[in-house]
């Protein structure tokens, strides 16, 4: 299934929106925070009690070749490897650029929404 996503600028939206994912049963292995900067993903990750895309989601071989990425290329292929497209992993990464976060939620069906 394609993973659906919000985007939002307040770090504060996040938590709340992630504590209402899951009093809608959406399991915490299941929501992914994702913005430009590592501190701030883990920050609001921590808060939120939601994942990051590490190595467990990438892949070894991702992971390792994240390591001499840019970091707009490491965060497209993090966000293909959760199941986005190219295309939509590009402009996903533009959005991280402006300061959003975003908000990506797995194995839902396509009538799942925010």
């Amino acid at each position: 299934m394609k993973p659906i996503y919000k985007e939002f600028y307040n770090d504060e939206e996040v938590v709340n929106v992630v504590q209402a994912l899951k009093q809608k049963n959406v399991m915490e292995d299941d929501i992914y925070v994702i913005t430009h900067d590592d501190d701030r993903t883990d920050r609001v990750a921590d808060n939120a009690d939601a994942n990051t895309i590490t190595a467990s989601e990438t892949g070894l071989g991702t992971s390792i070749k994240n390591t001499f990425r840019s970091k707009g290329d490491e965060l497209r292929a993090k966000f293909e490897e959760l199941g986005f497209s190219e295309h939509e992993a590009e402009q996903l990464e533009e959005e991280l650029d402006q300061g959003k976060v975003i908000v990506a939620v797995t194995n839902q069906d396509e009538t799942f929404t925010f």
